[in-house]
């Protein structure tokens, strides 16, 4: 149970600053948890950077923000060498992404090529300069905010690189009753300021290692290989999810079994984050058409396992 409540202290802290998503930032701690990278997409102003950087606080993590435009040049990410003439040898400098959390705020706003520095950092949790590679700290994620498409000087990102986030989030127009909450606390300051530091690496690397160890029975993990393989299947989905989102579905199911005090995963931890943890990796086929949801067929059709 001291899981649970660290886990529930960070939701609280981050509620300071964050009102009427709560939903949301529990997802986006369990990404965290399950040591992915989250995209959060959605209109200018509703929140995102906001609880990013609750986040970076309550969690006590470096935090480096970069704010993405065309001009921004994939060595702003990555670093550069540099010569030092009083040595007579090339110095490495370590660019923004050298953090614990990278907040890559309107991502989609960036050059292709910008976007793509990111990839390896993701993946492999390293940077690579003029063949030399330099490991990211740990722990290490990055939070992407993105504008919807067809948005003023946006442009999507790659399929590559929507399936490296686990999960993508929207956070939605704030209820009348939130954003009069939200109004009444900024009489007092801005809502960052009262977010304090509840954890640090040492216990988010426990609470890590703790959601690795949550048990997943045979069962459960047939359900979401058939889960994933029905995307693969469906008419109306040209490209389903990957083995990168079997992985994916299986790591948050394992955190949120650990938020709701369980060391064991259950079918309505896969069914619940499924949406949210595959959607964004699948390509509709050309004749789907808007108000269809294919991902709600698959969670339909394949039927959850009755554990005994």
């Amino acid at each position: 149970m001291e899981h649970v409540a660290l886990c529930a202290a960070v939701v609280s802290e981050v509620k300071k600053a964050v009102v009427g998503k709560d939903e949301a930032v529990v997802k986006v701690l369990l990404a965290i948890l399950a040591r992915g990278h989250i995209l959060l997409e959605d209109i200018p102003g509703v929140g995102k950077t906001t609880m990013a950087l609750a986040f970076a606080k309550a969690l006590g993590l470096t935090c480096r923000r970069v704010q993405f435009t065309p001009d921004v040049m994939p060595s702003d990410l990555t670093g550069f060498s540099i010569y030092n003439k009083a040595t007579g040898q090339m110095e490495y400098q370590p660019g923004a992404v050298l953090c614990n959390l990278f907040l890559a705020d309107e991502l989609n706003r960036a050059t292709s090529r910008t976007q793509s520095a990111l990839l390896e950092a993701m993946e492999e949790g390293q940077v690579t300069v003029d063949g030399v590679s330099h490991p990211v700290p740990r722990p290490f994620l990055v939070i992407a905010t993105q504008n919807p498409a067809g948005a003023s000087g946006t442009q999507p990102l790659p399929d590559s690189q929507l399936d490296r986030f686990l999960m993508r989030l929207t956070l939605g127009y704030p209820r009348p009753e939130d954003e009069l909450e939200l109004l009444r606390r900024r009489r007092s300051g801005a809502p960052l300021e009262g977010v304090r530091q509840v954890a640090g690496q040492a216990e988010l690397e426990g609470l890590c290692r703790a959601a690795d160890a949550v048990y997943l029975s045979d069962e459960v993990l047939d359900y979401i290989v058939r889960l994933v393989g029905a995307t693969r299947s469906h008419p109306l989905i040209l490209q389903g999810g990957s083995p990168r989102a079997t992985l994916a579905v299986a790591a948050v199911s394992r955190a949120a079994a650990l938020v709701r005090g369980r060391d064991y995963v259950i079918p309505e931890d896969v069914s619940e984050l499924f949406r949210d943890t595959v959607a964004h990796r699948l390509l509709l086929a050309p004749g789907a058409r808007e108000g269809q949801d294919p991902v709600g067929d698959v969670l339909h059709a394949v039927r959850p396992p009755r554990l005994g």
